[in-house]
């Protein structure tokens, strides 16, 4: 049955896809989300996690009751500083606030703060996320780069679930293995470092300069596709290199994206 070229292209898609949304919604940078109780009502929130270094990042919380009002306890991370507090003015259901707050200056690539908010309402109070979230500022990324480098770390994962699919179930794996091998190459050490570039201010924060797990998991997987290219030179017959290269890919790409990330010192 893995036999047919449509069911493997049906399932390297599937896999892909539940790889890139698991990779999306675990990340340090994807909002932390949740809920309160506060005086008979459920406030949900949704706190952002990474901004513009153009400017300051909101604060919302939708809280219809007008007796609530509410604070930001901020400071920057990672350090033990005193929390600041900022107030949260209201306009219809709407509390809201920016960090940082004027007049203190726009944020750094790869500065980052964390934040709580918290609620009052008469005597009763309520304070989340229960962990402080963690924000970071970035450059902005052009979209004519982002864009390509974006689409050929997606697809060199499909093609490279394309490759195993062919090389457990038969077909063409070599065809797949050296289109893996081009895009994670073009996408991951080309396009990578550029983007890094815009955003923090640095090309390569992986080994050997730092521990910046998306730049070493991109390494890793670099790394296992060269040694199946390598092995498929000559016509070499080269299944278990493609199964091995495609479950590392997998493995490293399972670790949640930005974890480890650049870091500005304060």
């Amino acid at each position: 049955m893995l036999k047919k070229p449509w069911l493997q292209w049906t399932l390297a898609v599937v896999v892909t896809l539940i790889s890139a949304i698991y990779q999306r919604r675990t990340g340090p940078t994807y909002p932390v989300r949740g809920s309160v109780e506060l005086g008979g009502e459920t406030v949900a929130y949704k706190l952002l996690r990474t901004h513009s270094i153009t400017g300051r990042q909101p604060v919302t919380v939708t809280v219809a009751d007008t007796a609530v009002q509410g604070v930001v306890e901020w400071r920057r991370y990672p350090t033990n500083e005193p929390w600041r507090v900022l107030a949260m003015s209201r306009s219809g259901a709407e509390l809201s606030t920016a960090l940082p707050p004027e007049p203190e200056a726009l944020m750094p690539m790869a500065g980052k703060l964390e934040y709580r908010v918290r609620l009052i309402r008469d005597r009763t109070q309520v304070v989340f996320p229960a962990q402080a979230a963690v924000t970071r500022f970035k450059g902005d990324v052009p979209t004519w780069i982002l864009i390509p480098h974006v689409a050929a770390m997606f697809f060199g994962m499909l093609f490279a679930m394309r490759a195993l699919f062919a090389a457990v179930g038969g077909g063409d794996s070599r065809r797949w293995a050296f289109v893996t091998t081009a895009l994670l190459l073009f996408g991951g050490f080309v396009l990578g470092p550029i983007v890094q570039k815009y955003a923090f201010d640095a090309y390569w924060t992986g080994v050997p300069f730092g521990y910046d797990l998306t730049d070493n998991k991109t390494l890793i997987a670099g790394v296992a596709w060269i040694l199946a290219a390598w092995r498929l030179r000559g016509g070499r017959d080269a299944k278990t290199a493609i199964v091995v290269a495609t479950v590392v890919t997998m493995v490293v790409f399972a670790i949640p994206h930005s974890m480890w990330g650049s870091q500005a010192k304060w």
